[in-house]
């Protein structure tokens, strides 16, 4: 959806359409701008950047705080509306999704036509416009989706070819993973254009990036070559997981890890939304490099309360980055951190049968589930409570 926070305060505020809307901290809070309305972006504000420079840049502009309740509302039923256009939905984000399209074009007579009325459905049910990109895969259609907002609809070439020829004359910074840091890192060899890695080897790729890895999946794609899978629920989640990657390349441990502190909180409330407990928290960094080390650890027994995830997470992060110590990911630069929960059970006791009376673990573990179902209704309630959950 297009610069959804701001659209969906419209709603709420229509006598705001129109004039420069930023979602986020207030103009002289130490904080940044969630999003912003496009009346904004003439101005240079965007998303991340600290709301003392938005204000700078635009002291005419309409400040208001995230209401993480409200856009949670729009976002399932715009997600109720896609399911309409495909069983096959993946979630990317509160306010983005891929869709699997194959078996209901038919149904439409053409993509287009499907896309059409998703839009049109879109905008009359949630009152918010969505731009969407038609592809073979799923870069392909993110990249689609960003070529006509707002409210826009590309369909992007199939033949190799001609996706190629598309691309050619894109910056390289619309590619999946290449942020400023990576930009910055190509420059001063002239790779400013996909048309510029297209044309070079990766084996030179490699002597720019330092990793193999990371130059064979930026020359792929250059070319428009990506993964092709929608990847939609069908089944009881296997995990839950959360992911964050930083604007720009982190070496600061602290902020590394307040970061992961931050997610075990937003697994928690996600897992605890069924009567489930998982057996195994993971840990996932990838570095500057692009290259990525996981870690896996068991719960002394089956979790579903933050204490035990943040626990587990903080022991998994040690044992990579120890405390007064280098990172010992092969690079002192963080792209990327990850959580996620596994080897998911109906009941506590796992594949054990549950004792009658408590023991000291087993209330120990009643009480913090308790507390953190506590928090999660007064999260719900639009409450910030993470520094209680730290």
């Amino acid at each position: 959806m297009d610069a959804f926070f701001a659209s969906v305060e419209l709603i709420a505020h229509p006598e705001w359409r129109g004039k420069p809307l930023i979602v986020g901290s207030a103009p002289h809070e130490r904080g940044v701008v969630s999003t912003c309305s496009y009346e904004a972006r003439k101005y240079g504000v965007h998303s991340a950047m600290p709301s003392r420079t938005a204000y700078a840049l635009c002291p005419h502009a309409i400040f208001t705080p995230p209401n993480g309740e409200l856009y949670s509302k729009v976002s399932q039923k715009a997600f109720e509306i896609f399911e309409r256009f495909s069983p096959y939905v993946e979630a990317v984000s509160i306010d983005e999704a891929f869709l699997d399209i194959t078996g209901t074009i038919h149904l439409y007579g053409s993509a287009e036509a499907l896309a059409q009325a998703l839009r049109a459905e879109i905008k009359k049910e949630c009152s918010v416009t969505c731009s969407v990109g038609i592809a073979p895969n799923r870069l392909l259609a993110k990249i689609g989706s960003e070529e006509n907002k707002p409210d826009g609809l590309t369909i992007m070439p199939s033949d190799p070819d001609e996706i190629t020829a598309f691309l050619r004359t894109k910056p390289v910074g619309i590619l999946w993973g290449v942020g400023k840091k990576t930009q910055e890192q190509l420059k001063p060899y002239g790779l400013t254009l996909c048309g510029d890695i297209q044309r070079t080897s990766v084996e030179r790729l490699t002597s720019v990036l330092s990793s193999r890895a990371a130059a064979e999946a930026l020359k792929a794609y250059s070319m428009g070559i990506s993964d092709d899978t929608v990847y939609w629920r069908k089944e009881p989640d296997k995990s839950v997981s959360n992911e964050h990657t930083f604007a720009e390349d982190e070496k600061s441990r602290e902020t590394v890890r307040t970061k992961l502190i931050e997610l075990t909180s937003k697994v928690g409330r996600r897992f605890r939304s069924e009567e489930r407990w998982a057996a195994t928290a993971r840990l996932k960094i990838r570095n500057a490099a692009f290259e990525t080390i996981s870690r896996q650890a068991s719960f002394q027994s089956p979790s579903r309360d933050d204490i035990s995830f943040r626990e587990k997470a903080l022991e998994l992060f040690d044992s990579i980055w120890p405390a007064n110590e280098n990172c010992r990911t092969g690079s002192s630069a963080i792209r990327l951190i990850g959580f996620g929960v596994t080897n998911i059970c109906e009941n506590p006791a796992g594949n054990f049968q549950l004792n009658l009376f408590d023991s000291p673990d087993e209330a120990k573990r009643k009480k913090r589930e308790r507390l953190s179902e506590a928090l999660d209704s007064l999260h719900e309630r639009g409450l910030n409570l993470d520094f209680i959950r730290k």
